[in-house]
């Protein structure tokens, strides 16, 4: 992905110069980059309902059964809702006071909106306010719902799913549990082939771009990197302390020695999934966690406490709804910070798993669904430290839960 950012942005500025609006180029963006970044976008927004319906219900399934749940399972989702709220409203409030998109020169940015028409259907976000904001949370019509493209109603349906299917401990209903299981795979296996497309798509994407209106739009994106960074920087740097010492009782410094191991195979693999086995090792031998308590939060937390996730999607929202001129109410706004803090959950523990996430949401706001080839240059950095910030808050939330537990409740 990087080598396309490099490719495509230095292809797209060196046009942009030596050949301003020249017909040959405009026939070069019509007929080849546009298509081509548009068909791996449109592959990218196939994938996001039935990626995040499975995952969202097979995350809150997988908590077990809630009659027998327990204390345990109560602070870790409490836990979890409370600490993935911050860091969302951390990252908006961040991207909200330093703009990265805004600093674009006002010509250039017209010229960048005009490039691409957002839909012209209404924001399923618009219009709700106050009460009537929870109201629409819970879905009529499930179908009506995923048509309309009202993905927060459609996750509140994946959630009651999962508690369903975590309720009922019938054979059916681990049948179903098994299919959603299936339709996960299978769609998580036609993402990675859908990712593997993407050095190709994100150079034209960015020559689209970069043809049109030159290198200055970079520099925004710089500013964008930025700011992920210093957001999760602060999340890991500030909350996850104030966590572990105040409702954790243990040192941070403590805390911090210990998860060395596990930082550094999240950091190198970008991915919550494949860091589980080391996370659970260190949660054992250097934290020394009551085993019952850390293995339930770290593998549920692997899917389901994903805070930098949830961070990234909403500064990533916010920029490229700045950068493309969309002014966005508090309820819209509102809504997104709902919809990221779910996402925390629905998204896939995998590199680049919370991409479709971004560009349904980016459609919800009428952000045209290109903008995301902007950042996908830079994704596998910020993935990197979403994913370092993710498993550290795993452990942390393993440390958390794990204060007063002593030995395995009865059997």
């Amino acid at each position: 992905m990087l080598l396309g950012l490099f490719v495509g942005a230095g292809l797209g500025t060196t046009v942009h110069f030596l050949a301003p609006d020249a017909a040959w180029v405009e026939q070069v963006i019509t007929w080849f980059t546009a298509p081509v970044g548009t068909i791996f976008l449109r592959l990218l927004s196939m994938l996001v309902i039935p990626l995040v319906v499975p995952a969202l219900a097979l995350g809150v399934a997988g908590l077990g059964d809630l009659r027998h749940l327990g204390r345990v399972g109560l602070r870790f989702g409490l836990y979890t809702l409370a600490v993935s709220s911050i860091a969302v409203l951390l990252g908006v409030g961040l991207v909200e006071w330093i703009g990265p998109g805004r600093g674009l020169d006002p010509e250039l940015a017209a010229k960048l909106r005009a490039t691409t028409a957002a839909a012209s259907a209404p924001s399923p976000l618009a219009g709700r306010s106050g009460a009537d904001f929870f109201v629409q949370l819970v879905p009529s019509n499930v179908v009506g719902a995923l048509a309309d493209g009202d993905m927060l109603a459609v996750m509140v349906f994946s959630l009651l799913l999962g508690i369903g299917l975590a309720a009922v401990r019938t054979e059916p209903a681990r049948r179903l549990e098994e299919a959603l299981q299936g339709l996960f795979d299978v769609v998580m296996w036609l993402l990675g082939t859908v990712i593997r497309m993407a050095p190709l798509g994100v150079a034209c994407l960015l020559f689209t771009t970069t043809a049109r209106l030159g290198y200055e739009v970079l520099g925004e994106l710089a500013a964008y990197v930025g700011v992920v960074v210093g957001a999760l920087s602060l999340h890991m740097l500030v909350t996850y302390p104030i966590s572990v010492r105040w409702l954790g009782g243990m040192s941070p410094v403590v805390f911090y020695r210990g998860i060395r191991a596990a930082m550094l195979t999240a950091f190198s693999t970008a991915s919550s999934n494949a860091t589980l086995p080391t996370a659970l090792l260190v949660a054992d031998r250097e934290l020394k966690l009551p085993s019952h308590v850390s293995r339930f939060v770290l593998t549920i937390g692997s899917t389901a406490n994903q805070n930098g996730t949830a961070l990234f999607e909403g500064v990533t929202v916010l920029f490229l709804a700045q950068l493309y001129g969309v002014d966005l109410s508090f309820a819209q706004q509102l809504g997104i910070v709902g919809i990221c803090v779910l996402g925390g959950i629905g998204t896939a523990g995998v590199p680049a798993g919370s991409i479709p996430v971004i560009a349904m949401i980016l459609g919800m706001i009428h952000v045209p669904p290109e903008a995301i080839g902007l950042i996908l240059g830079v994704d596998r950095f910020l993935d990197m430290c979403r994913t370092t910030v993710n498993v550290t808050g795993d452990l942390a939330a393993a440390v958390v839960v794990s204060r007063g537990e002593t030995a395995p409740p009865p059997s």
